[in-house]
C-alpha cells in the first residue's frame, strides 16, 4: 500500500519568520528609543520640581515612583497597583479591573503633575494618540516655560492610604504631605527648622552676639 499523503508547504511559515526576524529588532529599537527619550523629559521635569540627582530619571520603575510622589500619590500603592495589574493581566474580570485602576492611577498622577505646573485636564487628552501621545505630553511639561508650583489644592485622597506619606532624601516633600521623618524639604532639608526642646535657649542668628549667661539664682 502506498501513502500517497505529503504535507504541502506554500512558503507561508518561512514568510512569517522573515518577517519576525525583520520586525522584532524594529520593536525593540521603537522600545529602546521611547524609554531614553521618556526618561530625558522625566529628567527635565525633575529638575523643574527640585528632584536631586539626575541619576533618578534613568532608572526604570523607579522614576515612575517618583514621577507618583509628585503627583501626592504614595508610590507603595501605586506599585502594588501596577504590579497586581501586570501579574492579574490574564485573569478575566479581576485582570480587567486592575488594568483600569493601574490606567487611572497613572492618569491621575499626571493630572497632579500638569496641575504643578499650571495645566489643566484637557492636556490629558494627548494619551488618546498610541504611541506618541504620553512622549508628547511629557515634553510640553520638560521643555514649556511654565513653572513648577507645588501649592495646589490638597489632592481628594489626601487623608486615604493612597496619598503620599513616605520621604526620599533628595525629592522634595510636597505642600500639605503628612510625614513621619524628615526629608529633603523639611527640617535640616531647606524646610522650616524644627522648634528647640523644652528649656533650651536656640542657638543665635549667624552673625550676631549671643546675650551674656543670666546670674545664678540663689
Amino acid at each position: 500500500m502506498s501513502d500517497s499523503s505529503y504535507t504541502y508547504d506554500d512558503g507561508s511559515g518561512l514568510a512569517a519568520l522573515a518577517f519576525l526576524i525583520v520586525l522584532l529588532p524594529l520593536l525593540l529599537i521603537s522600545l529602546f528609543a521611547g524609554y531614553i527619550i521618556s526618561s530625558f523629559f522625566l529628567l527635565k521635569i525633575f529638575e523643574k520640581a527640585g528632584v536631586q540627582g539626575k541619576w533618578r530619571a534613568w532608572v526604570p520603575i523607579y522614576n515612575t515612583l517618583v514621577a507618583a510622589k509628585l503627583g501626592d500619590v504614595s508610590p507603595w500603592a501605586y506599585l502594588i497597583v501596577v504590579v497586581g495589574a501586570s501579574v492579574l493581566s490574564n485573569i478575566p474580570v479581576i485582570g480587567f479591573v486592575f488594568g483600569l485602576v493601574a490606567v487611572a492611577a497613572s492618569v491621575v498622577v499626571a493630572w497632579r503633575i500638569g496641575l504643578k505646573f499650571g495645566k489643566d485636564w484637557p492636556l490629558l487628552l494627548l494619551w488618546l494618540i498610541p504611541g506618541v501621545g504620553t512622549l508628547i505630553w511629557l515634553g510640553i511639561l520638560a521643555f514649556g516655560s511654565a513653572r513648577w508650583n507645588p501649592a495646589i489644592a490638597p489632592a481628594p485622597w489626601a487623608n486615604t492610604v493612597a496619598a503620599d506619606k513616605t520621604v526620599w532624601d533628595g525629592v522634595p516633600v510636597q505642600p500639605g504631605q503628612q510625614v513621619s521623618g524628615p526629608g529633603y524639604g523639611g527640617p535640616g532639608y531647606g524646610g522650616p527648622a524644627a522648634p528647640p526642646a523644652s528649656g533650651m535657649t536656640p542657638p543665635p542668628a549667624p552673625g550676631t552676639t549671643p546675650p551674656p549667661p543670666a546670674p545664678p539664682q540663689y
